[in-house]
C-alpha cells in the first residue's frame, strides 16, 4: 500500500508572526511548509522543485506579490493564492486576472485559508486527471512515451525496456522538462516505484536511464543540476 505525499506549499509572508502562525496551522493539517519572506527568498525555495501551490502576500518589501505572480507565470502554471489587506473588487479581479487562483483578505481564519487551499488543490487534481487521460503519448527528440500501455518507443520505433521505477522516474522528468527538480521532489514523485526513497535510488535509476536514452546514438537529455538535482533539458508535447 501507498501514501499520498503531503502536499508541498510556499508561503510568501513578511509578517514574521503571521508567516509563524500560518505555517503552524499548515503543518497541523497535513502540508509541507515552505516560508518565506521576501520574493528572493520565494525563488530560493521554488529552487527546491515546484511545489503543489504557492501563497503569496501582495504586499512585500522589494518585488510585490502582483510582479511575482506575473513573473512566475511566464515560467509555471503552479496554483497561486493570493492573500492581501487590500480586499477591494478592483484588487481581486486584477489578482485573479493576472493567473492567480484565488484571493484571500487579511485578516483570514487559518480554517477558511485551508478550505480554499484544499479547494483549490482538488480542482487542480481534477486537471490532471483529465490531462492524462486525454493525452496517452510523450514525444521528444523523436522517443514517445506511450503512457496508457507504459511503452517507451525509440525513434526507431523498437520498444525499450524500462523498469517500472525508470518509466514513472522518465515520464516526471517528462512532465517538468525545463525546469530543475529536486531529488527530493522526484522522490515524492516517483514515490509509488522508488523502493528505498533515497537520493542515492534517484541517481542510479537517472544513470540506467541516460544508459538506455543514449542507445541510439545521441546524448540523453538529462541534465545534472549541482547540489539540487535534474533538469530534462529537451521539448516535450503531448498528444
Amino acid at each position: 500500500m501507498t501514501t499520498t505525499p503531503a502536499p508541498i506549499i510556499v508561503l510568501v509572508e513578511d509578517d514574521p508572526p503571521l508567516r509563524t502562525l500560518t505555517a503552524r496551522a499548515l503543518q497541523e493539517n497535513g502540508f509541507v511548509v515552505r516560508p518565506a519572506a521576501t520574493g528572493a527568498e520565494m525563488w530560493l525555495a521554488l529552487e527546491h522543485g515546484e511545489p503543489d501551490l504557492i501563497i503569496l502576500d501582495i504586499m512585500l518589501p522589494g518585488t510585490n506579490g502582483i510582479d511575482l505572480c506575473r513573473m512566475i507565470r511566464e515560467k509555471s502554471q503552479v496554483p497561486i493564492i493570493f492573500i492581501s489587506a487590500r480586499g477591494s473588487e478592483t484588487d481581486r479581479v486584477v489578482g485573479l486576472e493576472l493567473g492567480a487562483d484565488d484571493y484571500v483578505t487579511k485578516p483570514f481564519g487559518t480554517r477558511e485559508l485551508i478550505a480554499r487551499i484544499r479547494a483549490v488543490l482538488r480542482r487542480e487534481g481534477g486537471k490532471q486527471e483529465g490531462k492524462q487521460r486525454s493525452l496517452g503519448l510523450l514525444r521528444f527528440d523523436g522517443w514517445t512515451l506511450n503512457l496508457p500501455r507504459r511503452e517507451l518507443l525509440s525513434p526507431s520505433g523498437a520498444v525499450v525496456e524500462l523498469t517500472g521505477a525508470e518509466f514513472d522516474l522518465l515520464v516526471s522528468l517528462c512532465e517538468h522538462a525545463g525546469r530543475v527538480i529536486a531529488r527530493e521532489r522526484l522522490i515524492e514523485l516517483s514515490r509509488t516505484r522508488l523502493g528505498d526513497s533515497s537520493d542515492r535510488s534517484v541517481d542510479v535509476l537517472v544513470s540506467r536511464l541516460r544508459r538506455k536514452l543514449s542507445s541510439t546514438g545521441n546524448k540523453a537529455p538529462i541534465v545534472t543540476v549541482r547540489g539540487v538535482g535534474y533538469m530534462f533539458n529537451a521539448p516535450v508535447t503531448r498528444e
